[in-house]
């Protein structure tokens, strides 16, 4: 009787075959991690002391007064405060376990890779169509039609496409400052960022545009981490897997966002999501 062979997997098919159901199995858990981060300007130090893990596909909240470090700790990921006069900063910001400010690290890719959104729209002044494809275009992902389709892909996925598909050669600033911050949005997304920061996203926005915002940044997950600074607690709670609180330049707490406001560990964390503070 002929001896029935044993099934055998060609070397590597197993990580092609995962790499292909799952792009990130064999990336670290934690897209973002940081290591005993110390910011500062000039002889000021404005945050102390962060550990901190970003699991992808999670949204974390930054909470906290004005001034206690949020907005620094958010720029501070994408490098976004390396040409501000004073900075300083100890300690490392990893992505995917490799340092930002490693010797070998492209900053434009970087800041591909971690895309942002502001607080107060800012479309730059072109069209509404060429917004959307400006970074597509400066790092050479898709060009000639093939930027058309890009445009229509993420409007059409931040629920803007039918309001502006007749009128894609318009200044964007005749929009109004709800649909700008989409338009935003669509921009930061063409390029395929892993992770997005965003600060106070839905500041400057009414209740209704607000509530459209919030909901694609929930849709977002997994696909992406999204990292939110917002003084609005009930935002926070809306949208957030886990929260950090920060106050007077340190990170008190963090954890699940469900923990953090119904059963602070620290006081400080307690009064100020109690609003007896801030």
């Amino acid at each position: 009787m002929e001896e029935v062979s044993k099934f055998k997997v060609a070397p590597g098919a197993l990580d092609a075959e995962l790499a292909r159901l799952d792009p990130d199995h064999d990336r670290p858990r934690e897209v973002i991690a940081t290591r005993g981060l110390n910011l500062k300007f000039s002889d000021k130090t404005v945050l102390s002391g962060v550990n901190m893990n970003f699991e992808r596909g999670t949204i974390t909240a930054l909470i906290g007064p004005t001034g206690s470090g949020k907005s620094t700790f958010l720029r501070t990921i994408n490098r976004m405060n390396d040409r501000v006069a004073g900075f300083r900063h100890e300690g490392d910001v990893l992505l995917d376990g490799e340092s930002i400010w490693g010797d070998q690290q492209d900053l434009l890719t970087i800041r591909r890779r971690v895309g942002m959104l502001f607080q107060r729209p800012n479309p730059f002044p072109m069209s509404i169509r060429d917004n959307v494809v400006a970074g597509v275009k400066a790092h050479g992902i898709a060009r000639g039609k093939q930027l058309d389709v890009v445009a229509e892909m993420r409007l059409t996925e931040v629920g803007l496409w039918d309001a502006v598909k007749d009128r894609l050669g318009d200044s964007p600033y005749r929009l109004s400052g709800g649909q700008q911050q989409l338009l935003c949005l669509a921009r930061a997304l063409a390029v395929g960022p892993e992770v997005l920061l965003l600060d106070e996203p839905t500041s400057a926005l009414d209740p209704i545009s607000t509530e459209a915002v919030e909901r694609m940044l929930r849709a977002m997950t997994p696909a992406l981490t999204l990292i939110v600074v917002t003084h609005n607690l009930g935002q926070a709670r809306r949208i957030s897997d886990q929260t950090m609180f920060f106050f007077n330049g340190e990170l008190v707490e963090h954890g699940a966002t469900s923990q953090v406001f119904q059963n602070p560990r620290e006081l400080d964390t307690e009064r100020y999501v109690q609003g007896l503070m801030g």
